[in-house]
């Protein structure tokens, strides 16, 4: 991994007419395609599956890059341990795209076996302030795609926020986690998003702040400072038995499998509404299972309303899981507790 340094000196230096980059982009579109909820970590913004194989000119072509620490240090925690953890498992991007005089960044990546974040700064080129007096980034959101995809064989999951870190300055930055199913680590990611908007509550229905059309392809590379805990371990409630299959826990996230003894039922209630039956359901199979993080000074940290999905065979196979909204050093986190079960994290 760490190959990505030693060339970037070599790729500093690399520049690009604007022909060589029309070249480049009409090769890219000419490969195939393929089609492709946490303790609430993330605002959830619109994240669509999209994916392409294909190769990309390493971060530092595109220009200045920023370490990994500062861009995700005043995001996820600026003490000693974390910014330690962050320097060892990040990784600059640098990759970008620019489009009605706005740039759209990734900046920087990191994460765990199966789950992922990266950071995009959007910056308008003439140093004029991005958005119009008086909108804030909470009221954001991004039409299309929204964000990166990675070209993993199963499904995934994700969610994004925008943070101002300088209100009223030219660039506003989007948080993006993904987590999947398959090893995330080494894929490539497309990057694509459509308009820049924010949401009238009055109107109810999003107005576009900044017309424009950016995709960008990178590689999702960085360190996995996951560990494996559990296997085989049963507990019961509301009826079922559930198998703790693997918990993978890293300082950036957690991703709990596990195998309930029956196939859930749903009903056959019409598309686009809820019965009430299968929200029971929901919450017996997944909502109802506690996952409790418990650090070395005690605190607890309570993660039984993360992320989580459900595939009905003979029986049911769940996972749980998904980004923490801050880094939590190994060495700190002292057990994690599924259902009551207790496994001990550190000195693992």
């Amino acid at each position: 991994m760490e190959h990505l340094f030693e060339y970037k000196g070599e790729l500093d230096a690399l520049r690009f007419s604007e022909e060589e980059k029309a070249a480049m982009i009409r090769r890219l579109a000419a490969k195939p395609a393929a089609a492709r909820k946490p303790r609430r970590l993330w605002r959830t913004v619109l994240i669509a599956a999209a994916v392409t194989a294909v190769l990309v000119v390493g971060a530092g072509a595109s220009g200045v890059l920023k370490s990994a620490v500062e861009v995700f240090a005043p995001l996820f925690g600026q003490d000693v341990a974390q910014t330690a953890v962050i320097d060892k498992i990040g990784r600059p991007i640098g990759a970008s795209d620019t489009d009605n005089g706005v740039t759209i960044t990734a900046d920087a990546i990191m994460g765990d076996r199966y789950n992922a974040v990266i950071v995009y700064t959007i910056s308008r080129d003439d140093g004029t302030a991005l958005l119009p007096e008086g909108v804030e980034a909470n009221a954001l959101l991004v039409g299309g795609f929204g964000g990166a995809s990675l070209d993993v064989m199963s499904g995934s999951h994700g969610s994004s926020h925008f943070v101002d870190e300088t209100p009223g300055d030219n660039a506003i930055q989007l948080v993006q986690s993904i987590s999947a199913d398959y090893p995330l680590s080494g894929c490539t990611a497309t990057a694509e998003f459509q308009d820049l908007c924010r949401w009238d509550e009055t109107a109810e229905k999003p107005v576009t702040l900044v017309e424009g059309h950016w995709k960008f392809c990178f590689d999702a590379v960085y360190e996995d400072a996951s560990v494996t805990l559990g296997g085989g371990e049963t507990f019961t409630q509301d009826g079922l038995t559930f198998t703790v299959d693997q918990i993978t826990l890293s300082p950036v996230a957690i991703k709990v499998d596990y195998t309930v003894d029956s196939e859930v039922k749903w009903s056959d209630a019409s598309s686009g509404r809820e019965d009430p039956s299968d929200s029971l359901q929901t919450q017996r199979y997944l909502g109802n299972v506690a996952i409790v993080l418990t650090k070395t000074d005690g605190t607890e940290v309570t993660l039984s309303g993360c992320g989580s999905s459900l595939k009905p065979e003979s029986v049911t196979v769940c996972d749980k899981g998904g980004v923490f909204d801050m880094i939590l050093p190994l060495e700190e986190i002292e057990s994690v507790s599924v259902g009551g079960i207790v496994y001990e994290v550190t000195g693992s």
